[in-house]
């Protein structure tokens, strides 16, 4: 009964994640790093919430994000970081100069560029770098246990965290960077050893008692190792000034709090049917 549960949150993900597909075109919304454009960085004070408005005003069909500039080791602005996509450098810079009443010179600006060709070039890289990962670890998986079920619980589980992480960054209108998809990958690392602790204590370890005996241990060990990740990468997110740091920390967190449900429900009761129904054969 209670694989229910994380099967419903996973089709819930999944419809989050189709409803944003038909909407925009895409199964999650990108940055500049994946689909081109400009990041400027202005080292000056400045309030965000007005600037932001303004530009929307100027340039309506642009998409255009503004974050503060932290100081190292201190919330102390120190300007601010402004991603722009389908919005031409010298007209965002113009703009910039008459809003802020400050001219911008090499001295306290700086842009970034990257082509939507490039951007595109880097997404399917990183793409398929996530298709050969899922690809490699299923193989490498069902070699170790030699059993189909096991193997695609494993791989699956995987698979519905990385889904999960997405719906969530769709629903709250995050975007997905460079960072991100490497969050992703390393997501998919932690999702897989808390598996195949389980699944190694349930197929291997048969010596060490009954079938809930050896699944009790292994939930054990394998939430000790989530939670003192979860609470090392909590206190990093509120700590860091970071961005990038802050988004990677948070993919990973969200990725695995949702594999608690699909490692402690999903994978130990397919586990416990699989091994059951092959001792009554």
């Amino acid at each position: 009964k209670l694989l229910i549960i994380p099967i419903i949150i996973f089709a819930i993900s999944l419809i989050i994640i189709f409803q944003h597909y038909s909407s925009t075109g895409e199964i999650v919304d990108k940055d500049v790093t994946l689909k081109g454009g400009l990041t400027i960085t202005i080292y000056s004070p400045i309030d965000i919430p007005d600037l932001k408005a303004q530009l929307k005003l100027e340039f309506p069909k642009g998409d255009i994000i503004v974050r503060r500039l932290t100081e190292f080791g201190s919330n102390e602005q120190i300007g601010l970081l402004i991603e722009a996509a389908e919005v031409e450098e010298e007209e965002l810079k113009a703009v910039l100069e008459e809003k802020l009443n400050l001219e911008l010179t090499k001295d306290n600006y700086s842009v970034e560029q990257v082509g939507s060709s490039l951007g595109n070039a880097f997404y399917k890289q990183m793409r398929t770098a996530l298709i050969l990962a899922f690809i490699f670890m299923a193989i490498v998986i069902l070699i170790t246990f030699r059993a189909w079920i096991p193997a695609f619980t494993i791989v699956f589980c995987a698979f519905a965290d990385m889904v999960f992480v997405v719906a969530i960054m769709n629903l709250f209108g995050m975007r997905l960077s460079t960072t991100g998809i490497a969050a992703l990958l390393m997501l998919i690392g932690y999702s897989i050893d808390t598996d195949i602790v389980i699944t190694t204590k349930a197929l291997k370890r048969k010596e060490e008692g009954n079938i809930v005996d050896r699944m009790t241990s292994g939930v054990k060990t394998g939430l000790t190792m989530t939670i003192s990740t979860v609470v090392a990468l909590t206190v990093g997110y509120f700590v860091s000034q970071s961005y990038v740091i802050k988004e990677m920390f948070l993919i990973i967190i969200l990725g695995l709090i949702f594999d608690v449900i699909m490692t402690y429900l999903f994978n130990t009761g397919v586990l416990v049917w699989w091994t059951r129904r092959k001792a009554k054969y």
